[in-house]
């Protein structure tokens, strides 16, 4: 089955305290369930995972799993999501105003605005995760209704809503593939994939990474973690969108606007039959910017910057910020070819401890992220409830890592440099 048509399928349907460190030993702890000893190199270092996903040599089929999910957590209510989506939108409406109202726009208000920025994107990627939702059939089983949620909101935040849909699904379809992934696939700095003999797009990225590790070698690791953690969370997501940046070499450059760029075969990411989607995601943005120039000239440039770019900056920080986490760390594995499953893929996400504030904004999309990638049409309002079976289920398996989270970004971006082959499973490893 291709990867274009995994992904229009897939549209179908404990408090850790040490720092990472590298284990020499062998790991003599290891159970059964799909785990084994296995000595690890000295160049592997470890998460607060403590190198659980490298000892699985064995995976549950996805209907194993289904089965241990409660019949319940599949059902959507249309009533419950909206409601859920009236409430994102009116606590971002809520700030936007309070600020217009209230804040000065003036430079000696510089640090007020940066700090209604990160509030209000935060309140508004609930927003983000809810038109996600809906992109994944989570949100009812009415789908005019839930295309419509999904279409404003994602296009009130600049996303276009049916090409984002398309490309997500592929990533959900190829999870954790090292060639065909889609968002976060690793740099391969040396093998049978290495800089040079990669697409032109994968050549680019690569020469991009290379000046960054240049940087690290010349100035150390603290400017090097910095530069690329701003490039990442900062410019990742408008550079994903415009030229596929981060995704799978196979495709060359994509452009979420453009559906004709990019591989003209089989992984491609837009097949023909999603040009009009595409075209129309593009009237929605092209609307939503017209809308923005009107009221600037209405209440001026700089006023419509504070209130909706700020915001809307922060937003994209945390979207390209959960989706790094969740499929990256020093000790989480990726797979290429026939070494490569969806099974694999799903289990090697990973679930963090985002607190109760950032889970109930956010629909809790950070620490159920297992579930929802071996199931994503389960509701965000049910994915705890399938979170606690599967991790009763495949304890072996579910990965959950207690690291917090700012201590997880710091070694994601200082760390998580390059992948190189790690034993017989065909395993990728980020390698020190």
């Amino acid at each position: 089955m291709t990867a274009s048509t995994v992904a229009t399928a897939t549209l179908d349907s404990v408090s850790y305290t040490q720092s990472p460190h590298r284990r020499k030993s062998s790991i003599a702890e290891a159970s059964g369930g799909g785990q084994s000893d296995r000595a690890f190199p000295e160049d592997v270092m470890f998460s607060g995972l403590k190198g659980k996903a490298l000892k699985l040599n064995s995976w549950p089929s996805k209907a194993e799993v289904m089965r241990c999910i409660p019949r319940r957590c599949f059902v959507k209510e249309t009533s419950r999501s909206l409601g859920h989506a009236a409430v994102c939108v009116a606590m971002t409406l809520a700030c936007g105003v309070a600020a217009y109202a209230l804040l000065p726009v003036q430079l000696a208000a510089t640090p007020l605005w940066i700090l209604y920025g990160a509030l209000t994107g935060t309140v508004a990627t609930g927003c983000w995760v809810i038109a996600h939702e809906c992109g994944h059939n989570a949100f009812s089983d009415n789908k005019v209704i839930q295309d419509l949620v999904g279409y404003v909101l994602h296009t009130a935040l600049l996303v276009p809503y049916y090409s984002w849909q398309r490309s997500h699904a592929v990533h959900h379809s190829r999870t954790n593939h090292l060639t065909e992934g889609e968002t976060h696939v690793p740099h391969v700095r040396s093998g049978p994939k290495a800089l040079g003999e990669q697409s032109p797009h994968a050549v680019l990225e690569g020469a991009w990474n290379e000046g960054l590790l240049s940087i690290r070698t010349l100035f150390g690791e603290s400017l090097y973690g910095a530069i690329r953690l701003v490039a990442h969370l900062f410019f990742g997501w408008p550079a994903y969108l415009l030229t596929g940046a981060t995704g799978g070499p196979v495709r060359g450059v994509t452009n979420h606007f453009l559906p004709f760029l990019g591989n003209k075969g089989e992984y491609k990411l837009f097949p023909e039959s999603w040009t009009a989607r595409v075209y129309l995601s593009d009237l929605g943005i092209i609307v939503m910017l017209g809308a923005l120039i009107f009221a600037a000239d209405r209440v001026g440039v700089a006023t419509v910057a504070c209130v909706y770019g700020l915001p809307l900056a922060f937003t994209n920080v945390w979207l390209v910020l959960y989706t790094w986490l969740q499929h990256s760390d020093t000790d989480i594995p990726h797979f290429d070819g026939d070494d490569w499953d969806f099974m694999k893929g799903a289990f090697c996400t990973v679930d963090r401890p985002y607190g109760p504030v950032l889970d109930f904004l956010h629909h809790r999309i950070g620490s159920t992220h297992v579930a929802h990638h071996i199931c994503s049409a389960i509701p965000h309002y049910h994915a705890l409830e399938a979170t606690n079976a599967i991790k009763a289920s495949f304890p072996d398996h579910y990965l959950f890592d207690p690291t917090p989270i700012h201590k997880a970004m710091w070694r994601v971006g200082t760390k998580c440099v390059s992948v190189r082959p790690y034993g017989n499973e065909g395993m990728w490893v980020f390698r020190q």
